[in-house]
């Protein structure tokens, strides 16, 4: 081999050899860029009651403070149902304070009439009994005739305890147990009440939180089903950023850790925390370029937060953050 031949060999040889350094030297320098997503909460407004919306009060990009109000629904059948319910526990309140206030005045004075005249034949009675009685002793009459009017006594005596008993109850009213059955009367009446007024103050929605009207769903007017949403909220205080990582990459995505990343849309540069690695993985990016003894590297999804709050950040933003190869 001539020495021509050979310094060519050598030169290939050297242009090879310079071409796998750089080649090297540029991977382990090269940039690694993650692409992650601006996203808020949502709270979709929506009534338990079916119905006609009556008002609407917000339009799509409104601030909302906690409480403000959203909408409200026309519901004349709950209404009647309350009216029902009403009268239902009125009756039961009747029912209450007539056995509470127990035996009305009138029936009170003639059952104390009956007794005065149990009383009297008693008296009568018993006078009888006691002549005749002597009488009987003095063999005047005869044991049957005494027997006679010791009958009569006893009836009479029998009937006065009755018209005692009457008196007594008349004037205590109705009985312990019948008071506890008109209080429970009442007491189901106003559960009754109560469900259907819970109802009707549901058919007003107010905002649960401060935040932004994301969407409007349905209009004033159109006929809505029980949990149908109606207008959306979004959370914009509280926006985070996900990303979705590779398995292989997560030692840079640690919990708690500070990095910086850019926002195109603002074109500047903010600081995020992270705050959490989702535990499962949710799907394979990528496969190791090996023909043998090759494996997919799954992907979790990293939740981060602004550091300091920062309103300009919008739902759907791009954010970048650039990190060099692990590898």
């Amino acid at each position: 081999m001539n020495t021509k031949v050979l310094s060519i060999i050598v030169i290939i040889i050297t242009i090879m050899l310079l071409s796998i350094y750089g080649t090297s030297v540029l991977r382990k320098n090269q940039k690694q860029i993650l692409q992650g997503e601006v996203d808020v909460t949502e709270y979709k407004i929506s009534s338990k009651l079916a119905g006609r919306i009556d008002s609407l009060a917000v339009k799509v990009g409104d601030n909302v403070a906690k409480g403000d109000f959203i909408f409200a629904i026309s519901t004349p059948e709950v209404d009647a149902k309350l009216q029902q319910a009403q009268a239902v526990k009125s009756a039961a309140m009747a029912q209450r304070n007539k056995a509470d206030a127990g035996t009305r005045r009138q029936i009170i004075q003639s059952a104390f009439g009956l007794v005065k005249e149990a009383e009297i034949a008693v008296n009568f009675a018993q006078k009888s009994y006691d002549r005749i009685q002597a009488l009987y002793v003095d063999n005047v009459v005869s044991l049957q005739q005494r027997d006679e009017v010791k009958a009569k006594l006893d009836v009479v005596k029998q009937k006065q305890k009755i018209a005692k008993a009457q008196y007594n109850m008349a004037v205590e009213g109705a009985q312990k147990e019948d008071k506890v059955a008109a209080e429970a009367l009442v007491q189901r009446a106003q559960g009754a009440v109560n469900e259907v007024e819970s109802y009707l103050s549901d058919a007003l929605q107010y905002s649960p939180i401060n935040g932004e009207i994301s969407g409007i769903i349905a209009e004033p007017g159109e006929l809505i089903a029980t949990g149908y949403p109606v207008v959306t909220i979004v959370d914009i205080d509280n926006a985070w950023v996900s990303f979705n990582v590779r398995e292989d990459l997560l030692p840079l995505m640690t919990k708690g850790k500070k990095i910086n990343v850019f926002v195109p849309a603002l074109n500047k540069n903010i600081e995020l925390m992270v705050h959490s690695v989702s535990v499962q993985a949710q799907y394979a990016t990528w496969t190791s370029t090996r023909a043998k003894g090759g494996f997919d590297i799954r992907t979790f999804e990293v939740k981060t937060y602004p550091t300091t709050p920062n309103k300009s950040i919008r739902p759907g933003m791009t954010v970048v953050y650039e990190f060099e190869d692990i590898k």
